[in-house]
Order: structure tokens, then sequence, then C-alpha cells
């Protein structure tokens, strides 16, 4: 017989729901209010500050954008969503397969791998050495592997990542290797299905990593055509600023009256936009993962 819950239960219920919600109206606003600022007049803005409501409803800000840079932003779109792919994926593949080959207790020199590998969390070279190295020795100037292999590999990734690893019964090892598995058998076939987790989420920093990364292209390309999205709305943010604040050459925006307040939260919005939109396609498979392993028969 089912046992009907009691009036304290409900309480709670209600109270928990209640709590989530207005925990998700608070981390929702912000979205809101950059969107709402985005589609208002600037001048609205400039006298009566920001606002959730649009405040003269307009997409001034966003012709504005497209209309002088929209070839430019839609071919940035193209950089950006290669570099994402192809890094996501490339790092994905070093990190695991680092992680993995560190949680087998019998590698040779195990220690001293992971003690070189946390050596550089704590220690670096230097951004004048490091650009050195990346220019002259691996010819990382103006060419697409400037914006992937910089930031490839992550040792705090690949130290969460070997946790999970290390986590899996070492018999899953012993009975595969029984049977003849390969390592590389066995990382493919056993280690990497029971850390589905483990590889969303440090997926995931990566993609997020490669979608916001402008430094690289500050750092390396100077061919517009190889700028991502991040960096060529950062020029435009930077150009309006300029001429809004006069520093400019006297006379050369004579006229002009740009949305300094509004194009920086359309820019927002256009950066964060397709992430918004695929995290609810992604979110089952974080919750899959997260499911994996906890009923046992």
């Amino acid at each position: 017989m089912r046992k009907s819950k009691s009036f304290g239960d409900h309480l709670v219920t209600i109270l928990a729901y209640l709590f989530i919600g207005l925990f998700g109206l608070l981390c929702l606003y912000p979205l809101v209010l950059t969107l709402g600022v985005s589609l208002s007049s600037e001048r609205e803005i400039v006298m009566h500050g920001y606002s959730a409501i649009p405040q003269k409803f307009t997409l001034n800000t966003y012709i504005y954008i497209f209309a002088n840079s929209g070839m430019r932003i839609l071919k940035s779109y193209g950089v950006t969503i290669f570099v994402t792919v192809a890094g996501t994926v490339g790092a994905m593949i070093i990190t695991s397969m680092i992680a993995f080959a560190l949680s087998i207790k019998s590698l040779k020199y195990r220690n001293v791998i992971a003690f070189l590998c946390n050596f550089t969390i704590v220690f670096s070279a230097g951004l004048i050495p490091w650009y050195v190295v990346c220019v002259n020795y691996y010819g990382l100037k103006n060419n697409i592997l400037a914006l992937i292999l910089p930031s490839i590999f992550s040792v705090w990734n690949m130290f969460l990542m070997r946790t999970y690893f290390s986590s899996i019964s070492p018999s899953l090892y012993e009975a595969a290797k029984i049977d003849g598995a390969s390592y590389m058998l066995i990382y493919w076939r056993i280690a990497l299905p029971l850390s589905k987790t483990a590889m969303l989420t440090v997926g995931l920093m990566y993609a997020l990593q490669y979608w916001n990364d402008w430094w690289n292209a500050l750092i390396f390309i100077n061919d517009k055509d190889l700028f991502p999205l991040q960096y060529y709305l950062y020029t435009i943010l930077s150009n309006v600023n300029a001429i809004s604040s006069g520093r400019i050459p006297s006379g050369a925006a004579a006229g002009i009256t740009l949305p300094s307040e509004t194009m920086k939260m359309a820019v927002t919005v256009i950066t964060i936009g397709p992430i918004i939109f695929l995290y609810p396609f992604v979110q089952k498979y974080f919750v899959q993962g997260i499911m994996t392993g906890a009923v046992k028969e």
C-alpha cells in the first residue's frame, strides 16, 4: 500500500521548487537584460540606464554590425566553428590518451611524467619565450593551426580525466588483457565508455575555451580572413569605443553617432547565442553520463 505524503513533505517540495525557480530566474535575468539592452535605442539607454525590457525597440545596432561587417562576421563564424570542433576533438584525443596512460600503475616512470606535467602548472617560461617557440620553431603565424595548437592540451583537464580513469576497477583491464586486448583496445572499448561524464565535462571545457578564445588571434594572426568571431567582434567594439571616446584624429568622426553601449550587449548576444541554443541538445548527454554506473545489477 502506497503511503500518502504528509503536509510537511508537500511543504518541503513546494519550497524546493520555489527556491530552484527563483534561482533560475536570477541566473536568467542577466541574459534577458543583455538582450533587452541590445534591442534598445542608444539614446534611451544613455538617458534612463539599462532595462530588461527594450526601451524604444530598434534593431539599429544589429543592422550597423551586419551592414558594415556582415560577410566578415559570417566568415569569422566559420573560422570559430572549425577551430572549436577541430581543437576540441584533437584536445580530447591527446588529453584522454595521456590521462589513461598515467592511470595505469604499471607504467614506467609514471610519477616522473606526472611531476613534469604538474610542474608546468606552477612554473612557465613566460610570454616572450612562448611566442618565440610558437612562431620561430613551430611556424604558428598567420595559419589556422595557430588558433588550435597552443591550447590543445591542458594539464588540469588531464589530471581530471586521470582521476576518472583511475576509479575504474583494474580487474576489468586484467580480464581484457587475458583475452588478448592491447592497451589501445582497452582504452577505446573499456576506459572511454566508462568515463562518459569526464569526457563530456572536459570536452565542454575545451569547446568553451576554443569558442571564447581571442588571445591566440591577437598574438599570432594578422590576416583578417583568419580572425575568429571573438577577436573580430572585439576589433569592432574597440573601433566603436575609440570613435565614441574621441581617440581618433580630429574631424574623422564628424557627425557620427555610434551605439557604443548597445553595441557591447549586441556583441555579447552574437557571441553567446549559438552556445545557448546548443546547450539544451547537449544536456541530455550529461545526464546519461552522470547516470552511467549509478545503478548496479
